[in-house]
């Protein structure tokens, strides 16, 4: 596999307005090839949904998916430029998938890692700094040992970092850019709510024989 240098990431990132990340795993993917990784980014949709990432968008819908058994639950507001496309078939069966990733993803609490809060973070790092592992490595190897850690249970947290339940290969941002790509505005999930039937209630927990009994007047 060809070396990817830096210069080359942000000569693919000025031409095709794409992430960093997307031009560097765009490159990967077709060894280095400017031609063929601005094609690879243009058929996955993301140079052009990154393109409209600033745009606002205020329309939109809110969607629910309630599980088989109607034991998990989910409300999801996802947000898109106009009305005409809050309406098309494209747009909603997005929602409807987004609310079931929502449904399939239990430690799923926030949109993206950039909503995480500092102070999660903080003690996410003050948590595997204490790990006994990292005894006696020297401090850079455990400062990038840490950090690599915290990124991958950010990304535990985080929706649209999760892989697409229906295509493992994607994960919920890539779907989510491939619609922008094909309905030709900026989409955003904004929050969510997932709801466990019972979750934080305490259980009341009862003998059977003394239900019986008290059913019975005393006879068991």
């Amino acid at each position: 596999m060809a070396k990817i240098s830096a210069k080359q990431v942000k000569e693919l990132r000025d031409k095709t307005g794409a992430g960093m990340m997307d031009c560097k795993k765009a490159l990967k993917e077709n060894d280095g090839d400017m031609t063929k990784a601005a094609e690879w980014l243009r058929q996955k949709g993301i140079a052009s949904a990154d393109k409209k990432s600033g745009r606002s968008a205020t329309e939109g819908i809110v969607g629910s998916y309630i599980h088989t058994g109607g034991r998990v639950g989910v409300l999801v507001e996802v947000n898109c430029e106009t009305d005409f496309v809050a309406r098309r078939d494209e747009f909603q069966e997005l929602v409807r998938n987004i609310a079931m990733q929502i449904a399939a993803c239990p430690n799923v609490e926030y949109v993206s890692v950039d909503d995480i809060p500092a102070d999660i973070v903080a003690k996410e790092k003050e948590i595997e700094m204490k790990r006994d592992d990292l005894g006696n490595k020297p401090d850079n190897i455990k400062e990038k040992i840490v950090q690599g850690r915290i990124d991958k249970r950010l990304k535990e947290l985080s929706l649209v970092d999760q892989p697409y339940i229906r295509d493992q290969n994607i994960s919920l941002e890539e779907l989510i850019k491939q619609t922008i790509s094909t309905l030709g505005e900026n989409i955003k999930v904004r929050r969510f709510a997932r709801f466990v039937l019972g979750e934080g209630l305490e259980k009341e927990e009862t003998n059977f024989a003394d239900e019986v009994a008290a059913q019975t007047g005393g006879k068991v």
